[in-house]
């Protein structure tokens, strides 16, 4: 008698839990039947006062009911989720039509811009990039590109040198310019040579138009038969593509430097759009002018001499300018210093999107931050 109401109560909880309309509900069911003081632990604690012949026949039928009880109340548990799940993806929506919520994000430094900009022009014309290292000795960094030992630039007010000398007693500094690494190329492979050097450079200098570390670009061709007409196309050929503009006019002025015989001064005409400098035009109009953009010149022969090459059977030609001037002259900034600020309002004006990889064929100017 007792074990068939036993198995009637069984039922009774079976059915209370397959109609509990909340998990709340189910979770009072669960409790009054399994918890502490349930109805079926109850049952499964009488079993310790039963004979052994008594729990071989109740024990099973009872853990029968903890089973079942226990497999309804899952079952229950998991059609109430995925009802509540059903409701609340009917009531809620996405409107896709409506822009992505303003979230923060990064953006491409305008120098790191424009040295892709820079690489992909020259090696269109079919210039290697070549680097090497920001600590240099006082050779590859002067002597051997003629640079006397009186000269200014040696001087430690314009130098950032070592303590330390290297193993063959020579200084060590932080390089002034990229020409280190033409010297590196020459004395490390076979001409003929066309490359540019892209980097950091180190001077001790600082306003709004010099920082202590800015960045540079210098291109090297050593060849038979070089002249000044190959220095004066390579260069108008890459403004033009730089600036993106047909009309860009190229003035060189015969200038000093003693790495390279003859030397030359580039300037490039630029005409006044909205009270801003614009590259562009002939330079000589009264609404416009010149602007100096580059050094260049033929390398000198005891340069080519110096790398172990013989000046009478190859020449060549080198100009080098600033990355920094350069994003400056082409994005409008006007002060070299915000460079280096780190101002993330600043970043986010002048920044580029990640993806506006430049390219001679999209335009290597496109993208820039509004």
């Amino acid at each position: 008698m007792t074990k068939i109401m036993d198995i009637a109560s069984i039922n009774r909880i079976i059915a209370d839990i397959n109609s509990a309309s909340t998990l709340e509900a189910l979770e009072e069911l669960r409790v009054s039947a399994l918890g502490k003081n349930g109805q079926i632990t109850a049952l499964m604690k009488s079993l310790g006062g039963l004979s052994q012949e008594e729990k071989k026949e109740l024990g099973p039928l009872y853990n029968g009911y903890r089973r079942d009880t226990e497999q309804a109340i899952a079952a229950r548990k998991d059609a109430l989720e995925a009802e509540a799940l059903n409701q609340r993806l009917a009531s809620e929506s996405l409107d896709m039509s409506l822009p992505a919520p303003a979230t923060p994000r990064g953006s491409v430094h305008p120098v790191s811009q424009t040295m892709d900009e820079l690489a992909e022009i020259f090696a269109d014309m079919g210039f290697a990039v070549a680097e090497g290292p920001e600590i240099e000795d006082d050779w590859r960094n002067f002597s051997a590109l003629n640079i006397p030992e009186t000269h200014p630039a040696r001087a430690m007010h314009d130098t950032f040198y070592f303590p330390n000398k290297d193993a063959e007693g020579r200084d060590m500094l932080l390089r002034t310019h990229t020409s280190p690494v033409q010297i590196r190329t020459m004395t490390s492979q076979e001409p003929p040579i066309r490359i540019i050097a892209p980097g950091r450079v180190y001077r001790s200098d600082s306003d709004a138009t010099h920082t202590p570390m800015f960045h540079q670009i210098e291109g090297l061709v050593i060849d038979k038969g070089i002249h000044m007409g190959h220095l004066k196309w390579t260069l108008e050929t890459f403004l033009k593509a730089f600036f993106e503009r047909d009309d860009v006019v190229l003035r060189l002025r015969p200038s000093y430097f003693p790495f390279t015989e003859p030397s030359a001064e580039v300037d490039v005409g630029y005409t006044i759009v909205n009270g801003k400098r614009v590259i562009g035009g002939s330079g000589d109009d009264t609404d416009g002018g010149w602007m100096e953009v580059l050094g260049s010149g033929m390398v000198h022969p005891k340069v080519i001499a110096n790398c172990g090459l013989d000046p009478d059977v190859w020449q060549g030609f080198a100009f080098g300018t600033g990355v920094d001037r350069l994003a400056m002259l082409k994005y409008g900034m006007d002060d070299l210093r915000a460079f280096f600020d780190g101002d993330y309002r600043w970043l986010g004006h002048y920044g580029f999107e990640a993806l506006d990889v430049p390219t001679l064929s999209a335009g290597v100017g496109k993208g820039a931050g509004a």
